[in-house]
């Protein structure tokens, strides 16, 4: 019997679209998927003409592959993904691959390596980035596990991976979870890239009063530039002037307001305040997510509260032009502080990631593909230690020589009552960054009074304690 070169196990969008593109792209594969509809749809409509093997049983599919069997799990993170292993371990073979290409929390991946590898089973945990079309036709793969496993991998890997100028969209994370928390911090700066955008809609839409042909046109010419090129504002552009069929109204306006998260934007933040660092932009986004789902009570609250209203008074042209400039400030932010979650999640689980090789990989294939990230990789490139994107010379220049213009965006935005907390939070987070001395000495001082939890001084060292006492009683 003629065996398979590689296995995919689940059958949703995602799996299916990743299978066809292995074996499009050389890989003879063998499928399976707990319901045996789904495996049938697959086989009668996608399959045929395909050296595609299906099977009805775990037993049957292992069988059906060569050794070293390698294969890709796609079903939902978290007892899902420990059920597949658990049924699929006492049919494997000593140096057999598992690769979960779900996104997972990356605690998970560590303790199943930690489970897998010393029963002499390899095991990856690979963010996979794309949806459907890049899954389909090349994704960012950021695979994490045991590098030796990878290397087995890679010509499978850099095959279906998508292909830009400087190589395939995949590369070797790191140790353990590492691929996963990539994914995951990735999936928070994606986060931030859509509620930028959706406020720069927001702005253009309620402030300048663009009709959805404009918009349209201000995203399309917004996507020629070296700033703002990129997946997100080209789909963006695509989605305003398409028209429901049924009332000829643009379909974008008829769509409740109210976004679903899948969790991944939320272990972002959560991360972020476990490892001590600032991600004010990715934390917005989400809490702008969170606002849109109480709906019914904003519905309510709108008939009772009322804002400044109002309407802008200066140029529409020079107004869509200073969007443009703080959306792109803002995005630089964003990018910056998952950077710095990531060289912070680095050094505290010893992954060593290299941020200029994660820049360049997703350049092509994930949601996040942008020119922008050429000028990320070139920065990390010329300076590994790069503390902050902020830091780097052009990076910084572009901010200096657009904050008026950022600034006045927010400005106007607060006066009108437009709710930008993701362009606010973003300019907040540079100015905070950019100041030599902030409030929080008082805060020490606060902490120092009722509890306290001494501090440090500017003009000697040590720590102190102070007895403090109301002024009128120092002086009885």
């Amino acid at each position: 019997m003629t065996l398979q070169s590689f296995g995919v196990i689940g059958l949703a969008v995602m799996g299916e679209n990743i299978a066809l593109n292995v074996e499009r792209n050389g890989f003879p594969i063998a499928v399976y998927n707990r319901s045996r509809e789904k495996t049938d749809a697959f086989m009668a409509e996608r399959a045929p003409g395909r050296n595609v093997k299906a099977a009805f049983n775990l037993e049957d599919f292992v069988a059906s592959l060569e050794r070293p069997r390698k294969i890709l799990v796609m079903v939902q993170a978290g007892k899902p993904v420990d059920a597949v292993i658990a049924q699929l371990k006492p049919l494997l073979d000593e140096g057999d691959i598992i690769i979960d290409g779900g996104n997972s929390w990356f605690e998970d991946t560590d303790r199943r390596t930690q489970e897998l590898e010393p029963a002499g089973l390899r095991f990856l945990g690979m963010g996979v980035s794309g949806g459907e079309e890049g899954a389909l036709n090349g994704p960012s793969l950021m695979p994490g596990g045991t590098e030796s496993s990878y290397e087995y991998l890679a010509p499978i890997f850099t095959k279906i991976a998508a292909q830009v100028d400087d190589g395939p969209c995949v590369t070797y994370v790191g140790p353990g979870g590492a691929g996963h928390y990539v994914k995951m911090v990735h999936n928070g700066i994606e986060y931030g890239d859509m509620q930028l955008i959706a406020e720069a809609y927001d702005l253009l839409k309620s402030v300048a009063g663009l009709d959805h042909n404009q918009l349209h046109e201000v995203f399309t010419e917004w996507n020629t530039t070296d700033e703002l090129n990129s997946f997100l504002i080209e789909i963006t552009a695509n989605i305003f002037p398409y028209l429901d069929p049924g009332t000829k109204k643009p379909l974008v306006e008829l769509i409740v307001d109210a976004a679903g998260q899948k969790g991944t934007g939320r272990w972002t933040v959560q991360t972020a305040l476990e490892l001590g660092v600032a991600i004010p932009t990715i934390t917005a986004a989400v809490n702008a997510r969170i606002m849109s789902s109480i709906r019914t009570e904003r519905i309510a609250a709108s008939k009772e509260l009322n804002g400044p209203g109002g309407k802008y008074q200066g140029d529409t042209k020079e107004f869509v032009n200073m969007v443009r400039d703080a959306l792109y400030c803002s995005k630089i932010c964003s990018y910056a502080q998952g950077m710095a979650l990531l060289s912070a999640a680095s050094k505290t689980y010893n992954w060593n990631l290299n941020l200029g090789e994660l820049a360049r990989i997703w350049k092509g294939g994930c949601i996040i593909r942008a020119g922008f990230l050429n000028k990320i990789k070139k920065a990390f490139s010329e300076n590994a230690a790069l503390p902050n994107l902020l830091l780097a010379p052009e990076f910084k220049q572009t901010i200096l020589d657009r904050q008026t213009a950022w600034r006045e965006v927010i400005m106007t935005a607060a006066k009108l009552g437009i709710p930008v907390p993701a362009f606010s939070a973003s300019l907040d987070y540079f100015d905070s960054y950019r100041r030599d001395r902030l409030p929080q000495n008082l805060t020490q001082a606060q902490r120092d009074y009722f509890g306290a939890h001494t501090y440090q001084r500017t003009d000697k060292e040590g720590t102190f304690h102070t007895e403090w006492v109301p002024i009128t009683e120092a002086k009885k």
